[in-house]
């Protein structure tokens, strides 16, 4: 039975209070729980940023990677086993910036990971500049005239990446966002949790109020297979910003194309014995 104290540690994270980032790593222990993932199974890749110290917090394996790169980890820690869970985590910065480009493949493969973005539209480590995600015109250090670059929008760059589980979250509504999080976890797939938190040290514009004024839960009456319709609902951000799980595919992941570990993961083999003269005279 696994508890929420023996994923706990005896430190306290160094975050500034207030900060979503708490909520997530919440969050993330209430899943595991709900869940009933042993520990010992689960690999938790970071990248860098504030977001990234979460690894740090938690009674599970981690890998504090480089900035962007959690994903080109991630997916050799799949590889070499393919029944452990790996769920990376990162900033908007880490992402949908640095790392996009490892995120739309690691997308395209559909490689059984889960990927928690934690998306407040600014740069919390690095003292407030700009983000990818920064709305037109917000003002930062970095753009004190206001942002001249459109935002990314992260639903839509997921559906045309190919992602088979596609979702947006908030931080701060627990319920909600534990059952979120569930689905994704247990999605064969590449799956994106796109979670919404607030900075309150340096966004005072993306506010709890303002998005409370704004967002909505898609309903059970949406189909989350229709990807028109995911994308209808992806383009919406505004007056009305939708949360919940846009789009959901069952497909192969790049691990069930794979002979190599068809049987038994990679780490499992038993390399002592082979005789590799034959491939040597396949490829002379």
């Amino acid at each position: 039975m696994v508890t929420i104290d023996e994923l706990n540690i005896k430190d306290t994270p160094k975050w500034c209070p207030g900060c979503g980032n708490f909520s997530i790593l919440q969050i993330l222990k209430d899943t595991i729980v709900k869940l009933q993932l042993k520990p010992y199974n689960i690999l938790l890749v970071s990248g860098i940023g504030q977001s990234s110290k979460l690894p740090h917090w938690i009674n599970v394996y981690g890998f504090h990677t480089i900035h962007g790169r959690s994903m080109p980890v991630a997916t050799g820690a799949k590889l070499a086993n393919n029944r452990l869970n790996v769920i990376a985590v990162g900033g908007d910065g880490d992402g949908y910036g640095m790392g996009m480009g490892h995120m739309i493949h690691a997308m395209r493969r559909n490689l059984d990971i889960t990927y928690i973005i934690h998306n407040n539209q600014v740069y919390g480590l690095t003292k407030g500049q700009a983000s990818p995600t920064s709305d037109l015109n917000f003002k930062t250090p970095s753009t004190p005239f206001g942002a001249i670059e459109y935002p990314v929008n992260p639903i839509t760059i997921a559906l045309s990446a190919g992602a088979t589980f596609i979702s947006r979250a908030n931080a701060f509504d627990r319920e909600k966002t534990i059952n979120i999080l569930a689905e994704a976890i247990k999605h064969k797939g590449f799956s994106l949790v796109d979670m919404i938190q607030y900075c309150i040290t340096y966004n005072k514009v993306n506010t709890p109020k303002w998005f409370k004024e704004r967002g909505y839960y898609l309903d059970e009456n949406y189909d989350q297979k229709n990807k028109v319709n995911a994308f209808e609902k992806g383009l919406e951000w505004g007056d009305k910003i939708p949360f919940g799980i846009f789009y959901r595919e069952d497909k192969p992941t790049l691990e069930d194309n794979l002979p190599q570990i068809s049987e038994q993961p990679l780490v499992k083999h038993d390399i002592k014995n082979i005789n590799v003269d034959k491939l040597f005279e396949e490829l002379s």
